[in-house]
């Protein structure tokens, strides 16, 4: 697609189409350039059109490094992140240059929990397989074992990763009388639990037919559900992921294959877009494509946030979420 540009003063680069409704506060105040398309801006293109930008609005497929710093040069004032992560951008780097790093949190947690009990739903009661079943045409019918999947009434979750979203799961999971249990970077005080008690992680993947992991992705985490941890969980345990690079996506399909899992469902995954073979064959893997936030509401408000952001930092005021 081609760059679209609109006339004013200050140049500002956003990297994808925006959710409707909520680019004109932007183009009425700044120059800015659009990359118009649905798909990830090339990135030579990218670094092409980051000379003399005083604001870049960012997606995760962009990798804002040193080589994207150099591209866009001294008059770089922010970096506004459509997402609640950043691992996508080199905070250090960023800081060196004095160019703030801005992200989209709070905005998204209802929906992205709403989409990962949706997921738990399905792994656990075997939806996307029955779905499959019957568009397939492949005759079945009701059997006392046909397609038997688990109850969530009563079962132990285990949430990895209590912020804002896994508190908001943790809400929802009270409502299937479900036994919640988490682990956290620290422990929680008792207001902001929601119930949950807190394990070490070894201990709460013993202990939880059902898991959640919602913690963001860092160097630490990258890679932390490995073989040896899954193996820790219940025979017949059911995993949904909604973070990219947490868990081992290999070792998740193997726990598939050989049974010691019910089921799992995946929304991020860890080679975006590209998804992971070994799981594309599993037929108890529910696969969606990053649709955690994926709501016209949530999607405009990260929106408006990145943009409010931007306009603050170029104002000469504080940004509404920078990342510190």
């Amino acid at each position: 697609m081609e760059l679209t540009a609109y006339e004013d003063p200050r140049s500002v680069l956003v990297t994808r189409r925006l959710a409707p409704g909520t680019l004109e506060r932007l183009t009425d105040r700044h120059r800015t350039v659009l990359h118009d398309s649905d798909q990830v801006m090339p990135r030579a293109r990218l670094l092409d059109a980051l000379p003399g930008t005083a604001a870049v609005l960012t997606t995760l497929d962009d990798r804002v490094d040193e080589e994207f710093l150099d591209s866009a040069g001294p008059g770089l004032r922010i970096v506004a992140n459509h997402a609640v992560g950043v691992h996508n951008i080199d905070l250090t780097a960023c800081a060196a240059r004095d160019v703030v790093v801005a992200n989209t949190p709070g905005v998204l947690t209802e929906s992205t929990a709403d989409l990962t009990m949706a997921l738990l739903l399905a792994a656990a009661r075997r939806i996307g397989e029955g779905e499959r079943t019957v568009r397939s045409g492949t005759p079945w019918g009701w059997a006392p074992d046909f397609l038997l999947g688990a109850e969530l009434t009563g079962q132990s979750l285990g949430i990895i990763g209590m912020g804002s979203i896994g508190r908001a799961v943790a809400r929802r999971a009270r409502g299937f009388g479900l036994r919640i249990g988490y682990h956290n970077r620290s422990v929680l005080r008792d207001e902001l639990s929601e119930g949950a008690v807190p394990h070490q992680l070894d201990d709460l993947l013993s202990q939880s037919s059902l898991l959640v992991v919602s913690c963001p992705l860092t160097e630490q985490t990258r890679g932390l559900l490995d073989a040896r941890r899954l193996a820790l969980l219940p025979r017949g345990a059911v995993l949904v992921s909604i973070t990219a690079g947490v868990v081992d996506e290999d070792a998740l399909a193997a726990a598939l294959d050989s049974g010691a899992l019910l089921g799992a469902a995946v929304d991020h995954h860890t080679r975006e877009p590209t998804v992971n073979p070994a799981l594309l064959r599993q037929d108890r893997a529910v696969l969606t494509p990053h649709l955690g936030s994926a709501t016209l509401t949530t999607r405009q408000a990260m929106g408006r946030l990145a943009i409010d952001n931007i306009l603050a930092v170029l104002g000469g005021a504080e940004p509404p979420t920078p990342c510190r």
